[in-house]
């Protein structure tokens, strides 16, 4: 019995090969799958790579967000021919191009005017962490960022807030207003009894100081597996 053999990007025509393609006509024009083939660079026995990348990403729901969410376990255990540093290379990538997005969006927001420049100023740090931690941003009197922080880091459900840090780093920046936020890894945008309570303390806190409190927000990927956030200030509830 013959053995499957493996294909590679190298015996394909010289037109259909994806690294010639984006040296030839540029990187726009490349599939999501032939970016990922490049980095595979060989498939599996029995399936080129294009193909595999292809598979790849129908198991995702054709959504880059999603593949960036699985393990090197799973990428190595759920395709033969992915070994652990084809996985590792993928998930960096992924995850490069995720941070170059959010690096952008991040200098952008000077001025906190929304919930939304919150969001934007602060989620990617959290927004799809395994456990919970909470960020602070402050603000100076025109409503400038001045200093980001993460007040604490948690388990998969809670993490315990310092009040006292949050504010003490408020007054060593002379902000005047801060925005806090975190992640809830469960996608269940919803407060919690706890959410409530620690945003009624912090508010209660900062006022006797003589700082705003002007948003919590509770991010995360909602069942579409896209970015979202919840504002205690857009439900009324600041």
């Amino acid at each position: 019995m013959s053995q499957e053999r493996t294909f590679t990007v190298k015996e394909w025509n010289p037109e259909d090969k994806p690294r010639e393609r984006l040296v030839n006509k540029g990187k726009k024009e490349l599939s999501d799958a032939e970016l990922i083939a490049i980095i595979l660079r060989s498939g599996q026995p029995g399936t080129n790579v294009l193909d595999l990348a292809r598979k790849m990403l129908r198991d995702a729901d054709n959504n880059l967000t999603t593949l960036s969410q699985v393990t090197v376990a799973e990428l190595t255990n759920r395709y033969k021919g992915i070994g652990e540093a084809k996985a590792v290379s993928i998930i960096a990538a992924l995850e490069l191009g995720y941070r170059m997005i959010q690096e952008s969006k991040e200098k952008r927001v000077e001025l906190v005017a929304s919930s939304s420049d919150i969001f934007h100023a602060i989620g990617h740090a959290i927004i799809d962490l395994p456990h919970e931690e909470f960020w602070a941003i402050y603000l100076n009197i025109k409503n400038r960022i001045v200093y980001k922080q993460r007040v604490s880091s948690g388990g998969l459900t809670e993490t315990n807030v310092d009040i006292r840090i949050l504010l003490k780093t408020a007054l060593e920046q002379n902000a005047t207003a801060i925005a806090v936020a975190h992640n809830h890894p469960s996608g269940d945008l919803t407060p919690s009894k706890s959410d409530l309570l620690l945003t009624k303390r912090i508010q209660e806190a900062s006022t006797i100081l003589n700082i705003r409190l002007i948003d919590h927000l509770i991010v995360g990927l909602n069942n579409s597996n896209q970015p979202d956030y919840y504002s205690f200030y857009d439900n009324g509830r600041l």
